[in-house]
């Protein structure tokens, strides 16, 4: 790149490689473009984050040959984008029988944090803590020990003291100790109230108990500070309208005061409901990646049953990724697993819905690993979505699907969506500290109502489709209703006509009996 100042700016020539393929679709032969662009550079420095300004003025090209990684060919409305500053993985031209290393992106601050306690320690650092003064976990609160404890939040070692969840609330960041910045959207703290502070006194260390009492960590070189909730909510939710979920199970409830520190967790979380086997760690994710060779990992994460325009979109992304040159795309199918609203399907019949889509066959197991994603959930939009993604680069993940209005919710007091649609995928291609993860925003997929299948909405006869909202899909399930053929896999809809069912049943039975006269 070449510089020259013009008044208070910089215009600068920056060059960068443009790939364009040929005939054959070959990773190794392809035309390439050189592209030298003039910019208009605009600095603004602070303490916490740097803004760089660039408006273009004329590109110039000069075609030559090269071995790059795949890039997706130019389009005129782009599904697929990442950073086009950042270079990421290149793809290997080593012969078949080298062995791929699916370790592709690394985990944010170099290593992915491991906080359980090894069993050698386990039987002093538990005596140890049952001297400490206590503190009890909520349910939710467990959660965020299993989250941290296994590095999803890489490089962070515990509930956020003071300086990190400012940082946090107000640049959705960290600095790392060598100046670096990663993504942190999402304050990770713990709250106690005024009686556990008195009890906690001068010590520099507590015992966490879970909600049922066992010792689950230490959390050590504490540190105790306000509890703002105004300014947490309203800074993460963009508003402190009354009625958001996670605020009033978590926020309102909670004590005036935080209390930040490093964990040390005396045992793996289990949930022993069924489902732990699910839940792997981002190490075990990264281990089964590379046992499958794999040369691309692409996350979709959900919190709803996956229906036919789910699978149409996942299986489009691998064909797309093979397209692009890569031998062995693997599918990250990532249901959130922690605190969600009372209205959305419970995680046991999600996952039970998502395994007879594997054993009807709309997605290839060969091809796909579930598992569970621990974390609990906000529905704060694009603050909320930075986090998903950036806990899936510490899974292993180099391409996270974004769709529209992820995290999000309805307006709790008004009838419209909390956030713009739009705004959660244009911000992950912009989050600083996302750099290295490639988005794929969604492609809106509808009901086809001449094929009678899910497809891709085509606005040039957008009265042929037929969009089934989550609601519409209840109503279908409740009333007992077969929706339009194509819409689910058979397998799948059973599971959601017996939930709803046994929901109906229930409610019946809490009605109270009406006596005649």
């Amino acid at each position: 790149m070449s510089t020259k100042f013009i008044g208070g700016s910089t215009v600068a020539h920056i060059w960068w490689i443009s790939p364009f393929y040929s005939n054959n679709n070959s990773p190794k032969k392809r035309k390439v473009s050189l592209i030298k662009m003039p910019v208009t550079l605009g600095f603004h420095i602070t303490t916490s984050h740097l803004n760089l300004l660039c408006s273009q003025t004329t590109i110039n090209r000069t075609n030559l040959n090269t071995n790059l990684r795949p890039q997706l060919q130019p389009q005129p409305q782009p599904i697929y984008r990442s950073n086009p500053l950042v270079f990421h993985h290149k793809m290997s031209t080593a012969s078949s029988s080298s062995t791929i290393k699916s370790s592709l992106i690394d985990p944010d601050g170099g290593s992915l944090v491991d906080l359980v306690v090894p069993q050698t320690q386990l039987p002093l650092k538990t005596s140890e803590a049952e001297s400490m003064p206590k503190v009890k976990l909520t349910k939710i609160d467990l959660e965020w020990v299993h989250v941290i404890s296994e590095g999803w939040a890489s490089p962070l070692t515990g509930f956020m003291r003071q300086d990190e969840y400012l940082q946090t609330l107000h640049f959705n960041c960290l600095r790392t100790k060598d100046a670096s910045l990663v993504n942190m959207s999402l304050p990770i703290v713990l709250a106690i109230d005024d009686q556990v502070k008195e009890t906690i006194g001068a010590s520099p260390h507590v015992a966490l108990l879970g909600p049922t009492g066992d010792l689950v960590a230490i959390l050590r070189s504490i540190e105790i500070y306000k509890h703002n909730k105004e300014e947490r909510i309203a800074r993460t939710w963009g508003t402190t309208a009354p009625g958001l979920p996670y605020v009033e199970e978590v926020i309102s409830p909670a004590g005036n005061w935080l209390i930040g520190g490093d964990l040390e967790v005396l045992n793996h979380i289990k949930y022993n409901d069924g489902l732990d086997h699910y839940r792997l760690s981002p190490q075990q994710l990264r281990k089964e990646f590379d046992r499958r060779q794999a040369d691309a990992v692409f996350a979709f994460q959900l919190r709803n049953p996956v229906h036919n325009g789910h699978a149409l979109l996942m299986n489009d992304t691998r064909r797309r990724l093979l397209e692009m040159g890569y031998k062995n795309p693997i599918l990250l199918l990532h249901p959130l697993g922690g605190f969600t609203k009372a209205d959305d399907v419970p995680l046991d019949v999600r996952m039970e819905q998502h395994s007879k889509v594997l054993e009807d066959g709309v997605l290839d197991p060969k091809t796909t690993i579930v598992a569970i994603f621990p974390s609990p959930m906000h529905y704060a939009g694009p603050t909320e979505v930075q986090w998903h993604a950036k806990a899936r680069i510490n899974a292993g993940a180099n391409f996270y699907i974004v769709g529209r209005d992820p995290a999000g919710m309805g307006h709790p007091t008004e009838k419209r969506d909390l956030y713009d649609p739009d705004h959660g995928k244009k911000v992950l291609s912009m989050a600083p500290g996302l750099e290295r993860l490639n988005i794929l925003p969604f492609r809106v997929a509808a009901y086809d109502t001449v094929e009678k299948k899910m497809a891709f909405f085509d606005p040039s006869r957008a009265k042929d489709f037929l969009f089934i909202s989550g609601t519409k899909m209840r109503t279908y399930a409740r009333n007992g209703d077969n929706p339009p053929d194509g819409f689910m896999c058979p397998g799948g809809w059973e599971v959601l006509v017996k939930y709803y069912k046994s929901l109906q049943a229930e409610e019946a039975t809490q009605k109270p009996a009406v006596l005649s006269a």
